[in-house]
């Protein structure tokens, strides 16, 4: 038995830019900051696990959509 090996082509014309050290810390500070929603809204407010939940998702999304914009405005600028 053989099996037929296809050579793909790497078309990519240059490698994705890595991402620097500054963004990470500021991701890791962002989900610590939602974890810390989490926390505050169920064992200080008493609100409830799934209320607790969609505020942290919910300003999750809010951060994602302003990196988004951020990021579309700095590309936008090149």
């Amino acid at each position: 038995m053989t099996v037929d090996r296809k050579v793909i082509p790497d078309n990519d014309p240059e490698p994705a830019d890595e991402v620097s050290t500054a963004a990470l810390v500021g991701y890791a500070v962002a989900a610590a900051g939602l974890v810390g929603w989490f926390l505050f809204g169920l064992l200080v407010q008493r609100q409830g696990f799934v209320d607790s939940v969609g505020e942290s998702a919910g300003a999750g999304f809010a951060l994602l959509l302003a990196v988004s914009i951020i990021g579309t405005v700095r590309r936008s600028r090149r």
